[in-house]
């Protein structure tokens, strides 16, 4: 039997491992997780099992470890695994975001064409870790049928924005979606950010009513599939979304392209959720290249696909890899994080 272990350092961490606990324990393996924080802990499920000290982790031995972030300690056991967290999306310079090696895994499971390649050709300059292209385990239950459609008798739009301050559409874009909502026409689901500002999160969750539902979620996968638009900024939820082949409208979009339909002005917000709900075939097309490119896997398989490339790196060992940098003030670092100096 394998031993797989999560290390989560934010709440995303769930939504993005669980699809891969659920495939881990249909093999018959066991899999347990490991947080960071104390305060993150009190999330998991009953049946789920924690790990709660370092020297827990280094006696349960695990065979492989999946992280949905930048960093793992090298002092836990097995092979260290990037699920990723999110897709690129631009908010960060690429040498400082998605595609930044910081020496930490031996494996990178890419979500796509458009993930895969750039690690590949980094793969290929720094020789110390393997790249496999599986598509992403947060999507599986997007596309196995777990999420059904309910019936909303009119168009349905999910609003989701960003918190970060500078990009956040959600301050400038609360009159609108408020006056949109009253007139009724549309049912709106709206859904922010954990991070984002309470005085925010106050200003929409008091527009709850018959034509808007404000849904505080760790599940966000079954609003995507209610929606038939979503409104956003430059949110993480934007390319999630467009997996569907399904329309997106964005306010001052950081990476604009063709798939979306981005506007600068307020005023021009409502007339392109009504261009989006007519789908026309120009833009249909370009979000269905796009889907393509960031996740063609639409079968809700990929956390299976995580699990056979795991398996086939940890046979393959470190033949062939040049060996990782040695990083020792970045060692440092994560011993202070989780104050373990044991040898």
């Amino acid at each position: 039997m394998s031993r797989y272990l999560f290390f989560v350092s934010e709440l995303y961490a769930l939504a993005i491992l669980r699809p891969l606990q659920e495939a881990i324990r249909a093999r018959g393996d066991a899999v347990a997780w490991f947080f960071e924080r104390e305060s993150l802990a009190g999330h998991l499920r009953p049946e789920e099992v924690r790990l709660a000290s370092v020297e827990s982790v280094i006696e349960w031995r695990p065979d492989a470890v999946f992280v949905p972030g930048n960093w793992v300690p090298q002092f836990f056991p097995g092979l260290k695994v990037e699920v990723f967290h999110g897709f690129s999306v631009g908010k960060r310079s690429e040498s400082r975001g998605h595609f930044r090696v910081r020496g930490s895994f031996d494996l990178y499971c890419t979500q796509g064409p458009d993930t895969t390649q750039p690690f590949e050709r980094l793969q290929q300059q720094l020789g110390f870790f393997r790249v496999a292209e599986t598509g992403w385990s947060k999507l599986d239950p997007l596309f196995s049928g777990r999420h059904v459609r309910e019936p909303a008798g009119r168009p349905v739009i999910l609003f989701a924005s960003t918190f970060t301050e500078s990009i956040t559409s959600a301050r400038v874009l609360r009159d609108t979606v408020a006056a949109a909502a009253q007139r009724g026409s549309w049912q709106w689901l709206v859904t922010l950010h954990p991070k984002m500002a309470p005085d925010i999160v106050d200003s929409y969750r008091v527009l709850e009513g018959p034509h808007l539902r404000f849904a505080m979620t760790d599940d966000i996968l079954a609003l995507y599939a209610q929606a038939d638009v979503l409104l956003s900024d430059t949110s993480s939820v934007v390319p999630e979304f467009l997996t569907q082949h399904r329309p997106v409208v964005t306010f001052r979009n950081r990476r604009p392209g063709p798939h979306l339909l981005d506007v600068q002005n307020v005023a021009d917000v409502i007339p392109a959720v009504e261009h989006a709900l007519q789908r026309p075939e120009s833009l249909m097309n370009a979000i269905r290249e796009y889907a393509n490119r960031i996740h063609p896997w639409r079968d809700g398989r990929s956390s299976e696909r995580v699990l056979e490339a795991t398996a086939r790196a940890i046979a393959a060992g470190r033949g062939g890899l040049k060996r990782k940098p040695l990083n020792l003030w970045r060692r440092v670092q994560a011993r202070q994080r989780l104050g373990y100096w044991g040898f």
